[in-house]
């Protein structure tokens, strides 16, 4: 006698379902899809198939029914065994074959009916194998948002870029996020920025960073962490592998927080790029960076532009030029260091034989005569430099009238 067990296998897509929203409906997507199939497979229920496959109505039912019964008082109660040839398989029953469909376009559809906004967008993306980079900024997803892409991308393994950045993440999105790149392995670009970040996302945000070797680029600007972060993202950045470019941009780090972070980046020995533009690093955090730049031979972008950085601190931060060997665009613009601190940084490279800078950015500060026969000295040493100012005190005066 031939027994038919069905087996209805879990789908992985469940657990991007598990909130409040998913559990108030009667039935899962994996649930629906089961009996879509089992209705094309049977039919309706009051409709039954005969063995050579046709379709049975209520009236043949009904009449098969006493033909059945007539066969069992004949046969005394003797047990009827079902033959292979009379047993119904699926290729016998003509039911609708389902196409793999590798982009989740027909998920995604069914999941609009159960959820909304993200958390549909996140159902089939955890199945697909075609979009490499997911482009989210600025749809107002919160944290909820934020958590199931999280969730998505702890299991989907092809995605490689993802742009976050102006959702209104908070602190609670940046833990689902730093949960996420403790398991993920195949990002290689992430953009959070303007995502309302504390100095509690940067302890979360920290410590997935000491897991993650696989992220490359990393953009935290437009946020709001603050001096703390700054201390916090000390011990990674020293231990981190994978990170070439990283942005703190238009953040709040300054003070012990801005010394502590750029001594983070002393003992990196794998970031190429570094912005920490608009922050507030001052005199104290350019004596930090300008160490750092004394033992850091990897760096070649630094953006330091708008940090309240004094003469004196653009002076201890040439001492590093001085002696750094890869350095090649530095940023200075939109600092207090007047003439003194360009004269200062463009003096260290023309004593650094070994020198490979090739920008140095001053736009918005004027130099005089003395910086200008310096850059001409320094030109003949190295011709591929160029230094950008906003050009001689004494050459634009105002006309007589």
């Amino acid at each position: 006698m031939v027994h038919v067990k069905k087996v209805v296998k879990e789908t992985p897509l469940h657990s991007v379902l598990e909130d409040n929203d998913a559990e108030t409906q009667s039935e899962t997507l994996w649930e629906k899809r089961v009996s879509q199939t089992e209705d094309d497979m049977c039919g309706p229920k009051d409709q039954r198939l005969s063995p050579d496959g046709n379709v049975l109505d209520r009236g043949e039912k009904e009449g098969e029914a006493e033909d059945e019964e007539n066969k069992e008082e004949k046969t005394r109660g003797e047990e009827r065994v079902i033959s292979d040839e009379e047993y119904d398989t699926d290729l016998e029953l003509g039911g609708k074959e389902v196409a793999y469909d590798p982009t989740g376009q027909t998920c995604y559809m069914e999941a609009c009916e159960m959820l909304q906004g993200t958390k549909a967008l996140a159902v089939p993306l955890v199945t697909n194998t075609s979009i490499l980079k997911l482009n989210l900024r600025d749809n107002g997803m919160e944290g909820m948002g934020g958590a199931a892409i999280a969730k998505m991308l702890k299991e989907n393994c092809y995605i490689t870029d993802v742009d976050l950045s102006n959702n209104n993440l908070g602190d609670s999105g940046a833990t689902a996020i730093a949960s996420m790149l403790k398991e993920n392995s195949t990002l290689l670009s992430l953009n959070l920025s303007g995502n309302h970040f504390t100095d509690c996302s940067a302890e979360d945000l920290s410590s997935a960073l000491m897991t993650n070797t696989k992220l490359q680029h990393l953009d935290l600007s437009h946020n709001a962490l603050g001096g703390h972060a700054g201390q916090t993202l000390r011990d990674s950045l020293s231990e981190n592998t994978g990170l070439r470019s990283l942005s703190l941009a238009w953040n709040c780090i300054r003070g012990r927080g801005a010394v502590m972070l750029a001594n983070g980046l002393e003992g990196n020995i794998f970031l190429r790029t570094v912005d920490l533009s608009f922050n507030g690093f001052g005199k104290e955090g350019a004596i930090a960076l300008g160490q750092a730049l004394k033992e850091n031979n990897v760096l070649e972008e630094l953006d330091v532009s708008n940090n309240r950085i004094p003469p004196e601190g653009a002076i201890h931060l040439a001492m590093g030029l001085k002696v750094n060997k890869t350095i090649k665009f530095l940023n200075m613009d939109m600092n207090p260091i007047q003439n003194a601190g360009c004269y200062g940084i463009l003096k260290s490279i023309q004593e650094n034989p070994h020198s490979a800078m090739e920008i140095l950015d001053f736009p918005d500060i004027t130099v005089n005569q003395d910086f200008e026969d310096l850059y001409t000295a320094v030109k003949e040493i190295f011709p591929a430099l160029t230094v950008k100012h906003r050009g001689r005190i004494g050459t634009f005066r105002k006309a007589k009238t």
